[in-house]
């Protein structure tokens, strides 16, 4: 007692005290929970072991039940599926009895077709065999009288060479027959009237020439007055140094002599290359401060002269610098050549020309006839015959077009063969030019007997235009024929790409090509051009005939 009052006057031994009466009181609680839990399992497990034998019992009756059914069901299943099979295995025998009933059916079908095409396979054949027999019988009939009549041939051939045998020995007989009977009748041998008859057809040569001698002597007399007066005009004009030098000679200032060896180049490359892509001869003296460009044909000299200024002005002269400033030039050319054209039209208040002819309009600026430019010639023929038909009352347009158009064939005569009205006709009548146009251009020369007015017209405006004091020199057209031939000649060999007439027609220089020509050949196309222009050709002295080959590689450096 006196210790619990002390416990209790102590706070943590209370606290201890209830902790120990509660420890005990859940020990209690516990150990009376675990005995209750092992009866309550005891109980579980007796009565689980009785629901097991009880309902096991039951299944074992249920199974015992279900598998009886079973069986029954199983035999129910076995007779029906037999039955069943029974029937399958019936209606499966009826179906391949009529499976093999209709393919046999149809394996007899084939058969029966099968065999009636080799039926048919074997009567083609039969009949071909027999075609091909009596061909071949035809043939070795043909053969055999082909035989025949190739041998019966051959024996006549024999028979007819024998024959033409006899006859020429019968001839031959005949021939001397007649001969011993001339030389009994004349007397005289075979040699001596050889003999004979050449001295009568001498002497008939003789008179034959002599008469023919006397009647040109006696032309010769008749024309000698004219014949003198042309060989003394033709002299004169040759001596003409200063009408050809103002035709066929440019002139290019230079800004001092220092500019000449450049233009020369290295070993005279520079000057090669100029003369080579322009065609124009460079004549390099001591006059100062200028060089003389000469060429017959003025567009090529038009050209080079273009060309060397420009190279002047860059002051950069080398081969490929010329090559470039060259096209440069010759484009400007053709761009003058439009021009040119253009102002032809204009100033003849003529319209409606087709573009190309304009442009031939315009190159005729660069050709002279008898010292006469052409363009300028064209003009005044227009102008003239306008004029005239006006006064006339006649169309005065279609007179200026035709009095225009009438020496157009002139720009073409460098590449076309044939007289200029020829050309001009054609490149008119190509270009939709009206008939009466045509006929004007084909009657200015009278090559045709004029029937309009119009080409009456241009007939004499063309007789007015050539007749002004000044407007012809027979020699400096026959100068330009001259090298335009020289050129020619050189350019119909084959192999031969450019032909330059040089030094006033003294030199031919003619570029050929290296794929073609090799050196070997060369020798015999400049003794060819050579003789042929000997052959062909008048001229005063000798003509240098040139030959360059030359092969270029060009790149480019990017």
């Amino acid at each position: 007692m006196y210790t619990l009052m002390f416990a209790m006057s102590d706070p943590v031994a209370v606290l201890l005290i209830i902790v120990a009466l509660l420890a005990g009181a859940a020990a209690s609680f516990f150990v009376t929970k675990k005995k209750a839990d092992e009866n309550l399992q005891q109980k579980l497990q007796s009565a689980e072991q009785a629901g097991i034998e009880k309902g096991i019992a039951q299944r074992k009756q249920e199974a015992e039940a279900a598998i009886g059914g079973a069986e029954r069901e199983a035999e129910r299943i076995r007779s029906t599926a037999a039955r069943e099979a029974a029937d399958s295995k019936k209606a499966a025998l009826v179906e391949a009895k009529d499976e093999i009933f209709r393919l046999r059916s149809e394996a007899e079908k084939e058969i029966k077709e099968r065999r009636a095409e080799m039926s048919r396979q074997e009567r083609r054949i039969q009949q071909k065999e027999e075609t091909l027999d009596k061909k071949t019988e035809t043939f070795e009939r043909k053969e055999e009288a082909l035989h025949s009549k190739l041998h019966a041939a051959e024996e006549r051939l024999v028979q007819t060479e024998e024959s033409c045998k006899k006859r020429e020995e019968e001839m031959e007989r005949l021939k001397q027959t007649q001969i011993e009977m001339l030389e009994r009748i004349s007397e005289f041998t075979r040699e001596q009237a050889r003999d004979y008859l050449l001295e009568q057809l001498d002497a008939d040569l003789v008179h034959e020439k002599a008469v023919k001698i006397n009647a040109y002597e006696q032309q010769l007399k008749a024309n000698c007055e004219e014949i003198a007066r042309s060989q003394i005009s033709m002299a004169i004009a040759k001596c003409a140094a200063e009408q050809v030098s103002e035709t066929a000679v440019s002139v290019v200032s230079l800004p001092n002599d220092e500019m000449k060896g450049r233009i020369i180049g290295r070993e005279g490359r520079n000057i090669r290359a100029i003369e080579t892509l322009t065609g124009v001869d460079l004549i390099i003296d001591d006059t100062p401060e200028a060089i003389t460009l000469s060429c017959f044909d003025p567009v090529r000299r038009e050209v080079a002269r273009l060309a060397l200024e420009k190279l002047i002005t860059d002051g950069r002269i080398h081969p490929a610098s010329i090559e470039e400033k060259v096209d440069k030039a010759v484009r400007e050319v053709e761009k003058r050549i439009k021009q040119e054209g253009e102002r032809a039209v204009l100033e003849t208040n003529v319209h409606g020309l087709h573009p190309e002819l304009v442009t031939l309009l315009g190159r005729l600026t660069f050709r002279t006839s008898y010292r006469q430019n052409v363009l300028q010639h064209s003009i005044e023929v227009a102008t003239l015959a306008g004029i005239m038909a006006s006064e006339l009352g006649v169309d005065a347009n279609m007179a200026r077009r035709a009095g225009l158009l009438h020496d157009i064939g002139k720009a073409m005569t460098h590449e076309i063969e044939g007289s200029h009205v020829a050309i001009g006709v054609d490149v008119c009548r190509r270009y939709k030019e009206s008939s009466e146009i045509l006929h004007a251009i084909e009657a200015h020369h009278n090559d045709v007997e004029p029937r309009t007015v119009i080409a009456c017209l241009v007939q004499a405006a063309d007789a007015i235009s050539a007749a002004r004091p000044g407007a012809r020199s027979e020699n400096l057209e026959n100068y330009i024929k001259r090298l335009q031939k020289l050129e020619e000649i050189c350019e119909s060999y084959e192999g031969v790409e450019d032909a330059f007439a040089m030094q006033a027609g003294r030199e031919i220089r003619v570029m050929v090509k290296p794929e073609v020509v090799d050196d070997e050949r060369m020798v015999l196309i400049a003794r060819q051009i050579a003789k042929q222009i000997e052959d062909e050709m008048d001229y005063p002295g000798q003509i240098k005939v040139n030959l360059i080959r030359e092969s270029r590689v060009m790149e480019v450096a990017k």
